[in-house]
């Protein structure tokens, strides 16, 4: 294949039908195409819905279907961030996504520092596997802000809302992810081990900062103690992350690497991701196990005994339960690794939605001074309350798989960051 060598980095040149029709890029398509149709969506509702006011009540008194028009127009409809239910599928699959990615690329960066081989001949895969899940995670949480409002964030900032500071973050953090990138595909090797150390470094650092910062987001929200009593939080982020950053690359390896290595190489791999999973599946559960004796009581009732008991206990079985078992075994069959990766990738899926679901199920405020509000004064409006996500959620959220596959796809096309390579 011909390539050009531009900044120290070997670009293959590729045509046009087979840099946008290739059979990755195909798939990617038909899940951009839900994307598209979701955020059509949720510009109508946002922007060409026509909803009810003061003259159409006191026109039709009484109307069910003006009370109707009117919670339209006070809380939005569909895929618009409602006023009663703020924390919906958009977030969920903003977490996992960018929080996947990230646990990714702490893994990879933290192995080199530490020197372990077998990543640094498959982390630029990796690294850009992680990188494209962070992009995911970013196009979700951009249809929940409404970009057309996001100047905000630059012009009347609220700089001390950690919501703020994530914006400075994901921009340093893109761009140490890229220079990493940069170092393990360039040609220029000198430059490369003279730099190498301090990005890294800075690499992780900005990691452990975005959990952090992350963290924060929730266990400020005094709205839903299930978040503000949740205990370690950071840390509860960090390892359900790694335990599915885990998941997804011994998956990744299995149908990346699989041909490219030999079996000395690929087995010690595949055996170092399988004990990464394996522990964070292990701390994960003590973790579980314990938080909910300190979770708000009323909340934990609602987890592990109301409305999300089979939500919880399914995410249990799926995302510790069966992995545990199926990793174990030190010398397990590979067909039993790939389908604990599978479990732990689904089973979190689910955690993270029962995590933002349950904390909205049954908010809370003080706005009165005198303390949090009874949680029976919820009952009449429940139904609004909690709902299932709508079209609009959902087909961003499916879309978001489209953003992978394609970014995956593009950067290893020009720069085959799928190959293993000797460093």
């Amino acid at each position: 294949m011909e390539k050009r060598l531009i900044a120290g980095l070997e670009i293959n040149k590729i045509s046009l039908k087979t840099l946008l029709f290739n059979k990755t890029m195909l798939i990617a398509w038909i899940f951009l195409g839900f994307a598209v149709a979701g955020i059509v969506e949720v510009l109508h509702e946002r922007y060409f819905l026509i909803t009810a006011n003061a003259w159409d009540a006191s026109a039709h008194p009484g109307s069910r279907e003006v009370a109707e028009a009117m919670k339209a127009a006070v809380f939005g409809e569909g895929g618009e961030v409602k006023r009663e239910a703020p924390w919906t599928l958009y977030i969920v699959n903003y977490m996992y996504m960018l929080y996947s990615g990230s646990g990714i690329i702490f893994v990879v960066s933290l192995s080199e520092l530490l020197g372990i081989e077998m990543i640094k001949k498959t982390a630029a895969g990796f690294i850009t596997l992680g990188l494209a899940m962070i992009l995911a995670g970013l196009f979700t949480i951009s249809s929940d802000l409404n970009l057309l409002h996001i100047k905000s964030l630059f012009f009347s900032s609220n700089t001390k809302a950690a919501m703020w500071m994530m914006l400075p973050l994901y921009f340093v953090y893109i761009l140490l992810i890229l220079l990493e990138l940069y170092l393990l595909l360039t040609k220029k090797i000198a430059f490369a081990r003279k730099v190498a150390l301090p990005v890294l470094l800075l690499s992780v650092l900005a990691e452990l900062a975005e959990y952090y910062i992350q963290s924060s987001l929730f266990s400020m929200n005094e709205a839903r103690h299930l978040w503000t009593t949740y205990p370690l939080i950071t840390l509860y982020f960090l390892i359900s992350s790694v335990a599915v950053s885990a998941a997804l690359m011994i998956l990744y390896s299995f149908l990346v690497y699989r041909k490219q290595m030999p079996d000395t190489e690929f087995r010690p791999l595949i055996r170092f991701l399988k004990k990464i999973a394996l522990y964070c599946v292990v701390i994960l559960g003590a973790y579980e196990a314990t938080a909910y004796l300190f979770v708000d009581k009323k909340w934990a009732q609602i987890i592990l005994f109301g409305d999300f008991r089979w939500y919880f206990l399914t995410y249990l079985a799926f995302a510790i339960g069966l992995p545990f078992v199926l990793l174990y075994r030190e010398h397990g069959k590979y067909p039993l690794k790939i389908l604990a990766a599978v479990s732990i990738i689904i089973g979190s899926y689910l955690g993270r939605l029962i995590f933002v679901y349950g904390a909205n199920a049954y908010p809370m405020s003080d706005r009165f001074g005198v303390g949090f509000e009874k949680y029976g004064e919820y009952e009449p409006i429940r139904h609004m309350v909690f709902h299932m996500p709508s079209n609009g959620e959902i087909f961003i959220s499916l879309g978001s798989i489209g953003v992978i596959l394609a970014v995956y796809a593009l950067v290893d096309m020009f720069f085959n960051v799928s190959k293993v390579r000797e460093q």
